[in-house]
């Protein structure tokens, strides 16, 4: 039992933002590349929270508002064909600017972009190198 709880207590603590939306050009067809369409963004990853939450102090957080902001700022200017690319790239540019994040998973949707669904998307996790 000693064991199983230790393996418990090992897991890295998370942090996560759900629902980001915004507008940005994503699309392969001429239609889509004129207009701006909604894309959802969520965002996870590995956080130790425990100095934070022990001293209840804002220095010892990570500053997710801040990385949201960027995610927004980012996506909202993106003019990408592909939400994968989107992704990747989106990705790529957290990970360099936040040295705080180790890895990341991205999850970001485009809701009615296939017609009889409510939405698609795709998922990625990426690690810093």
């Amino acid at each position: 039992m000693v064991k199983k709880n230790a393996r418990l207590f090992a897991m890295p603590d998370k942090i996560f933002i759900q629902g980001l939306e915004t507008k940005c050009l994503i699309g392969v067809f001429d239609w889509e590349r004129k207009i701006r369409q909604k894309v959802v963004i969520d965002l996870e990853f590995p956080a130790n929270v425990r100095k934070a939450a022990v001293r209840d102090a804002l220095e010892d957080a990570i500053d997710y508002k801040r990385i949201a902001k960027c995610a927004l700022a980012f996506v909202s200017k993106s003019r990408f064909r592909l939400i994968e690319t989107l992704a990747e790239k989106l990705a790529l540019m957290l990970l360099k600017g936040f040295p705080a994040l180790k890895q990341i998973r991205i999850r970001i949707s485009k809701p009615g972009a296939i017609r009889g669904s409510k939405n698609v998307g795709v998922e990625i996790r990426r690690r810093r190198k």
